[in-house]
């Protein structure tokens, strides 16, 4: 898998409040790989994570997302957290980078509360898709099909539901980068 991968891009798009688990383990298995991750914020700085019910380290921003383009990388990876998403999915920079990967045909992984941004960014209608359960509701209104398993590809969208299933999100996110662009991924 790691010469599949290696010297391959990926964004990572959070910003304060997202789930430090769900964060740094993909950015770690990613970058193990030979990956080159960038962490895209909304802003310059540091980002602050949330971890058992209460903030948690920072991350450094590697990219400002008003300033990246999806074509500068092969996959989207968004972290969950309550607070993470909850911001991305208002910020129309973040749901225009978001939206490019599809238009692009590139992969893109959702965990726990993330498929808000998805939601906000209109391309989930048609999906089959997991979550944290509480935004299972939110999926269907939105034309999604939602399941409960740990990990759900869907034409190269990953989807899973909490950090208990990390380890199955991450083999997939890896999969799915190694597979490269679907055309039947798409806005």
């Amino acid at each position: 898998m790691k010469r599949q991968v290696e010297g391959k891009r990926v964004a990572i798009l959070a910003t304060n409040g997202f789930e430090e688990s769900e964060l740094k383990s993909p950015q770690a298995a990613l970058t193990e790989a030979g990956v080159k991750v960038d962490v895209v914020s909304l802003e310059k700085g540091e980002i602050r994570g949330w971890s058992n019910k209460d903030w948690s380290g920072t991350c450094p921003v590697d990219k400002v997302v008003a300033d990246v383009k999806a074509e500068d990388y092969d996959m989207l990876v968004i972290p969950g957290g309550l607070y993470n998403p909850d911001s991305l999915r208002t910020n129309q920079d973040a749901l225009r980078f978001t939206r490019d990967f599809f238009e692009q045909h590139k992969p893109v992984a959702a965990i726990c509360h993330a498929p808000w941004v998805l939601i906000s960014a209109g391309v989930v209608d048609g999906r089959t898709m997991t979550s944290y359960p509480s935004v299972k509701d939110d999926l269907c209104n939105a034309g999604a099909k939602w399941v409960d398993k740990e990990v759900v590809v869907d034409k190269g969208l990953v989807t899973s539901r909490t950090p208990k299933d990390l380890d199955a999100f991450n083999k997939k996110v890896l999969e799915e980068l190694a597979e490269g662009k679907h055309a039947r991924q798409v806005a």
